[in-house]
């Protein structure tokens, strides 16, 4: 490698980074370095992305000034060819026109006038101690066995959850039940009702949804329900 290639990218800042920016995702490279580095290095985000990528709106951005708008369209036809994208290109690369039309999408939507309908609660919740909440319940702390949290949405507890959860109160099949530490006793979404005895993996972020009729537990990390969503949406 050239003295100047190592210059350009230096272990500080990536040759080549990807993140999420409103509907779309955000690849900004340094368009000093060799045309087979780049590649190579976006071959290596995509490939830990996943299915991730699958349908996405990727945007280039080169990073400082200059015309590199041929190297833009000789890395956006790499990507299309290589990878299930919707489209690639520099159309909208910055922040700021994407920030704005999310704004105006946010402002279409009424999407500042709204309001979650949460509940948050700070403390443990003992046995023979019950929490409810007509919309969310967030609990900053522990459900001790013999206590119990209802919610008409979704019930998020901030430790450790080894009582009973009703959350989707009474036909919200959508809700989910989080727990840093999830050992609950009993869950319930909607009228669907599963028994989790004490699993015995405690420590560990998971959360309870409805899938194909029945209450499936999940790794919170490994499964995450909104990773996927294009934007914000309200619960």
């Amino acid at each position: 490698m050239r003295d100047g290639d190592m210059d350009s990218a230096s272990p500080e800042t990536p040759p080549v980074r990807l993140k999420g920016v409103g509907d779309a995702l955000q690849v900004t490279f340094d368009p000093r370095l060799p045309e087979l580095t780049l590649t190579d290095e976006m071959v290596r985000l995509f490939t830990r992305m996943g299915a991730l990528a699958q349908g996405a709106r990727v945007v280039l951005v080169p990073d400082g000034d200059g015309d590199h708008s041929r190297l833009v369209d000789r890395l956006a036809a790499f990507i299309s060819e290589r990878y299930p994208v919707v489209s690639a290109g520099a159309s909208g690369s910055t922040d700021a026109e994407i920030n704005q039309r999310i704004r105006q999408r946010q402002a279409d939507e009424g999407f500042t006038r709204q309001r979650s309908d949460a509940l948050v609660m700070a403390g443990r919740v003992r046995s023979g101690q019950k929490m409810e909440a007509q919309g969310h319940l967030v609990i900053l702390g522990d459900v001790n066995p013999g206590g119990e949290a209802i919610a008409g949405g979704d019930i998020l507890v901030l430790g450790s959850l080894r009582g009973t959860a009703l959350a989707g109160q009474p036909e919200n099949h959508q809700a989910v039940v989080f727990a840093l530490d999830f050992r609950p006793t009993q869950v319930q979404i909607g009228e669907f009702v599963a028994a989790v005895t004490n699993r015995g993996r405690g420590g560990k972020p998971e959360y309870a949804h409805l899938s194909g009729g029945s209450i499936q537990v999940d790794d919170y990390m490994k499964n995450h329900p909104f990773r996927g969503l294009p934007w914000p949406e309200f619960r």
